[in-house]
């Protein structure tokens, strides 16, 4: 049997007649860059993220960017994040002008360590960023309590926490920005790259508006430097289509997580993700911790299961980040998790027979390891 890792085929060839009026529309209007179609589709998902605004973007890392600029954040301010997480994170610091200081992830909920953000403290510290990992909030409230306490804007993370909610309320409304990813593979996804802010303050979202459109708060009469950053009129309209299926899609991931628990819990080799008490996940990513990992993950795609690994390496550990000279053992639940680390398929549209034949191929594996 075939896995797919997620098969957007299967999504667009469901939704085929809704995404081909969607874009005949905006070839209609020839409303391309910005236009009627990306103010639509930014009311509908600030209601869907319970905001006032958001700010459609081209992509999930501009979203961090564009945050970071609005809240002042530059030259010779630091950061607070995860080094848990995908490489834009960072990068959106250092692009700001600012420097990322990084904090481990709970050992349960790979998500940032409230416990941790003293240590990381310093008279230079300007803002948080808490990255809610595969689909799994942060544990916000005490990071908010802590922002406030030192004056530290926080801007979520929340690329790949799309309708996830904490505490009852979707993510990236807690914060003075949420920042979204619609990356084609993401629960809401796009026809390319395509992303958005968040945000309940108008002055904020006044100057994402401006930020995003080279400086200009009329044609030509540019107030700020600015950057091009305009979502497509294209991605708006399909993303519009989408977002009214999205709480289906992420409830059958759910389920489709529930079955994977149910049928990985017999091999206690395997760590399954952990949901906390606070939240809804909504599982972008079903990444399980295994010791062996990497002849599991062989095994897997021999069989024709396809899976993949978010992330193998820890951003701090990263290459391009020696200048923070980090080392290795300075953020261990990061790098452990890093080395254990493996992404079942999960999508809307996985069978249960396919999850079933994961399960399957996992034991099968397994028990042939503790054989030999």
């Amino acid at each position: 049997m075939k896995v797919p890792f997620i098969d957007l085929k299967a999504q667009h060839r469901s939704l085929r007649p809704q995404i081909d009026r969607a874009i005949a529309e905006v070839i209609e209007a020839a409303a391309f860059a910005g236009g009627v179609f990306v103010d639509r589709f930014e009311k509908e998902f600030a209601r869907a993220c319970g905001t006032n605004y958001a700010v459609g973007l081209g992509s999930g890392t501009e979203a961090l960017w564009l945050s970071l600029l609005a809240a002042g954040i530059g030259q010779g301010d630091e950061v607070i994040t995860v080094p848990m997480s995908f490489m834009a994170t960072a990068e959106a610091i250092t692009y700001a002008g600012a420097t990322p200081v990084f904090v481990d992830v709970d050992r349960r909920t790979y998500t940032m360590d409230p416990t941790q953000l003293a240590g990381a403290l310093t008279t230079r510290t300007r803002a948080i960023i808490p990255v809610h990992l595969f689909g799994q909030p942060a544990d916000m409230d005490p990071i908010l309590v802590f922002a406030r306490t030192h004056d530290l804007v926080v801007i979520e993370d929340a690329a790949q926490a799309h309708r996830a909610l904490y505490r009852g309320r979707p993510a990236g409304s807690f914060g003075r920005a949420g920042c979204f990813s619609f990356y084609p593979g993401k629960n809401l996804g796009a026809l390319g790259e395509a992303g958005a802010v968040v945000t309940n303050d108008a002055e904020f979202h006044a100057r994402i508006r401006t930020l995003r459109d080279h400086g200009q708060t009329q044609k030509y009469h540019h107030q700020l430097i600015g950057w091009n950053c305009r979502m497509d009129g294209i991605q708006a309209a399909v993303l519009s289509v989408k977002l009214a299926y999205l709480e289906q899609w992420n409830a059958i991931r759910r389920e489709r997580a529930a079955r994977y628990n149910r049928g990985l819990r017999a091999f206690g080799e395997v760590e399954t993700p952990f949901q906390a008490e606070y939240a809804r996940h909504v599982y972008h990513i079903y990444a399980v911790c295994v010791q062996e990992r990497d002849d599991l993950l062989a095994s897997l795609r021999s069989s024709g299961i396809e899976c993949g690994i978010h992330y193998p390496c820890p951003i701090h550990l990263q290459e391009a980040y020696r200048s923070l000279e980090y080392c290795e053992g300075d953020f261990p639940v990061s790098e452990r998790i890093a080395r254990q680390f493996i992404s079942l398929p999960i999508s809307a549209e996985i069978t249960d027979d396919q999850v079933n034949y994961v399960v399957e191929q996992i034991g099968a594996r397994l028990s042939a390891t503790v054989v030999s």
